[in-house]
């Protein structure tokens, strides 16, 4: 039995052993960064597939500490897809900024193995250690160029707001402990209609609550957001922005909906849940207006869109769990599509990331205005992109469950953004040139931005496929 729980949990120990493995390399070769570059590519895309291909086999695993198969292995895709991603387009990156060291590689693998400890997780202490392990190497990532005193000041600010909110999530974790006797999620969830009637036990759940909303930069947990996002690597901001939310959110849904994810009287908080969802979306999409630094930009903007995720969560109802999923699926792509738009204008005085930058940008360089143009879409949430179908569902979800109140808050957020993204497409085709571009984009840039579109509209034109696939192991 112990046996075939390593085998239900091989995407774990890949990760873990390819971490170890690079670590090595990095020890005992000089100028190591290219075979670690390759191993880390082959690793976590070889890896991600094989989590896919094996979601049919679902098994609580060590005495019902750690869950694979199904939805877990889904969110290994999301996570170890993006580190290959990621992978693919920071050589040239690190390059330009002239400190192209092996230890990035190294750290998005150890925090992506947080990542999966995370979402397998159905015990509260291995997620605390899980997103331990995440936050950690999110720390020295956000300071990765120490030359540089905006990545300094950034990982400085990240890992003091960062420690507070482990504390407070640690502290709800502990208050949970001592009224339901036990740290396994399956059972606190089975015994929610009881525990929530103990005070010490739903002061623990805020505290959880409060501490996971840190990590997925809701309102007003958010104020770490613009500074880390804009200061750090503009390829560790992609990362953080993408694989670091939806690990957060993956969770979150498992800390209160349990293994089987299905809704149950947790819904009482819905009502706390939704009035994060509404102060996160109106926010970050009116202070987004002012912004012209594009990462912070998208920084704001990444607030609203936790907001718009945490509706579904307030609807307490499976489609809305789905449609936080099929959100947070669609949104990786396009959030990574930007930034590594972005990152290709920089220079390597993290400069040129205006949108007086981006001025003329269609006359220029016309493909790449053209993908920016598509990402600028699919985060407003226009047809026929995927993120149109991310931001339906769950609105859809909070109709079902009685709080249409809370949808038409989110049509109006919507409406409010479009402003500033269609801004960013106004400034590459009817603004006049401000500088030229002087980047170089290789193949490696090219072929991500180029399978991040087609998931984008795949998801726009057929959302029925991941949908199912997602409802079908939720």
């Amino acid at each position: 039995m112990e046996l075939q729980s390593f085998y239900n949990i091989a995407p774990i120990l890949i990760i873990s052993i390819l971490s170890l493995i690079v670590l090595l390399i990095e020890a005992f070769y000089k100028k190591s960064e290219i075979i670690i570059y390759w191993v880390t590519i082959i690793g976590s895309i070889g890896t991600a597939l094989f989590s896919i291909l094996t979601m049919d086999a679902q098994f609580l695993n060590f005495s019902g500490t750690l869950h694979s198969g199904g939805i877990t292995n889904f969110f290994y895709f999301i996570f170890l897809l993006t580190v290959g991603l990621v992978t693919i387009v920071t050589k040239n990156y690190l390059l330009k900024i002239n400190f192209h060291h092996g230890e990035f590689y190294i750290l998005l693998l150890f925090s992506a193995l947080g990542m999966m400890i995370m979402a397998a997780s159905r015990d509260l202490m291995l997620t605390f250690l899980g997103l331990e392990l995440m936050s950690v190497c999110f720390y020295v990532l956000a300071g990765f160029n120490r030359k540089k005193l905006l990545n300094n000041e950034a990982s400085l600010k990240y890992f003091l707001l960062g420690a507070f909110a482990t504390g407070i999530l640690l502290y709800g974790i502990a208050l949970i402990y001592g009224s339901a006797k036990t740290t396994n999620i399956t059972t606190i969830v089975g015994s929610f209609p009881a525990l929530l009637s103990n005070i010490v036990f739903d002061v623990g759940l805020l505290m959880l609550l409060i501490g996971f909303s840190f990590k997925i930069a809701a309102f007003p947990f958010h104020m770490w957001v613009p500074d880390v996002y804009d200061g750090s690597p503009t390829n560790v901001t992609a990362f953080m922005s993408t694989a670091g939310k939806t690990a957060a959110f993956s969770a979150l849904i498992v800390s209160f909906y349990g293994s089987t994810i299905e809704p149950n009287s947790f819904s009482n908080f819905s009502a706390l849940i939704a009035t994060l969802a509404t102060c996160s979306m109106l926010f970050g999409s009116i202070v987004a207006l002012a912004q012209t630094n594009l990462k912070r930009m998208l920084a704001y903007s990444s607030i609203a869109h936790a907001g718009y995720m945490l509706i579904g969560l307030a609807a307490a109802n499976k489609l809305g769990l789905s449609g936080i999923i099929f959100y947070l699926t669609v949104y990786t792509f396009m959030n990574l599509g930007a930034f590594i738009l972005v990152s290709l204008n920089e220079d390597s005085a993290d400069k040129r990331v205006t949108l007086d930058d981006f001025a003329g940008l269609g006359t220029q360089k016309p493909s790449l205005a053209a993908l920016m143009s598509i990402f600028m879409f699919g985060l407003a949430g226009l047809p026929p992109f995927g993120g149109f179908f991310g931001k339906y569902y769950v609105f859809i979800s909070a109709i079902e469950a009685d709080l249409t109140w809370l949808a038409i808050i989110g049509v109006l957020s919507s409406v409010i953004s479009a402003y500033f993204y269609l801004r960013v497409i106004v400034y590459m085709y009817f603004r006049e040139v401000q500088i030229t571009w002087q980047s170089k984009y290789s193949f490696a840039e090219n072929f991500v931005l180029s399978l991040s579109v087609l998931f984008i509209l795949q998801m726009g034109i057929f959302p029925s496929t991941i949908l199912d696939l997602i409802t079908k192991y939720l």
